[in-house]
């Protein structure tokens, strides 16, 4: 009997000792809030003033730093790939740099100091990337053996090779074509190697072309004359099991689509590095970007409260040191 009263006041002390720490926690919280309206009251007119300077000079900086976003999707030609990572990478050099007498005078922005950071990205499309091109559906086929697929897709020296990309660039005030876009596509276009290559790729695809249109021109003159020799009551008959007739035909379909390929691609070459679609004047909303107005005046108001934290625990601590 004793064992059991002695463990039953045990239980209790402890029961009574949780119940006092957790009346305690409480009481400290309501404590602290005590306190702080308090500390509130005693500085609300500062606190006010914070909040008005905080909230005015928000507006004022949402009102005059503003940034754009403006984006170029293009296709690079002839293999100019990483010549267009390298020549972008050059121009976000020169911004960081401050260069605006090379981005004026080279490159030919209008207003440099306007002009932030400028990168280049590419259009993941895989699909794309493949059509058409037997190699590169193995290369990714090799590639993708060693590996995880996804990381093979977006790996550098792939994605380098998709066939559209996109250049996007910031501007502290609203842009224009000709302003921006106009002076940087003819920059990434001015390269004596590049518009050899293109004069090269326009002139064979012209004369595939000539030649293609020569064949079909050729290959309905064997149709034509086989249509004409007609059987029994004038009716036209087509003999299925005919193969070479067959492989005709479809020699032929093979060169109107070519034709049809070689029409829309004289189109994409026109440029070394062909503008697709631009997009500009974005307005950025991103992390701080129109928002000091409201950030501000709460980042002035928590300063204030740490300083003054600060200075009760100093002045507690000097306290204790001088008992």
């Amino acid at each position: 009997m004793s064992s059991n009263s002695q463990y039953n006041d045990s239980q209790e002390i402890d029961l009574s000792q949780i119940s006092k720490r957790i009346g305690g926690f409480f009481e400290n919280i309501a404590t602290s809030i005590f306190r702080g309206i308090l500390f509130v009251k005693r500085n609300i007119v500062i606190i006010g003033i914070l909040l008005f300077v905080g909230v005015a000079l928000g507006y004022y900086l949402d009102k005059t730093s503003k940034s754009y976003d403006s984006k170029i999707i293009v296709k690079p030609n002839f293999g100019s790939n990483d010549y267009l990572y390298e020549k972008i990478n050059l121009i976000n050099s020169k911004v960081v740099d401050g260069d605006t007498l090379f981005l004026k005078n080279v490159v030919g922005i209008k207003n440099p100091k306007k002009f932030g950071k400028i990168e280049v990205t590419p259009i993941m499309d895989v699909f794309k990337f493949i059509e058409g091109k037997d190699e590169n559906f193995e290369l990714i086929k090799l590639m993708s053996e060693d590996g995880d697929i996804k990381k093979v897709l977006s790996d550098k020296i792939t994605s380098k090779n998709y066939p559209y990309h996109e250049i996007s660039f910031s501007t502290s005030e609203i842009t224009s074509n000709e302003k921006t876009i106009e002076p940087l596509l003819k920059y990434l276009n001015n390269s004596k190697y590049y518009l050899q290559l293109q004069k090269e790729f326009v002139n064979n695809i012209k004369v595939k072309m000539v030649k293609n249109d020569s064949i079909i021109s050729q290959i309905d003159g064997v149709l034509n004359s086989f249509s004409n020799k007609k059987i029994g009551n004038d009716k036209l008959i087509y003999y299925n099991e005919n193969t070479q007739l067959n492989d005709i035909i479809k020699t032929k379909d093979a060169l109107v689509n070519e034709q049809g390929y070689n029409r829309v691609e004289l189109i994409n070459i026109v440029q070394i590095i062909k503008e697709c679609s631009t997009t500009i004047n974005i307005k950025n909303t991103q992390s701080v970007n129109g928002k000091l107005k409201l950030i501000l005046p709460i980042l002035f108001i928590f300063i204030f409260i740490l300083i003054g934290f600060i200075k009760s625990f100093y002045r507690k601590q000097l306290a204790k040191s001088k008992l």
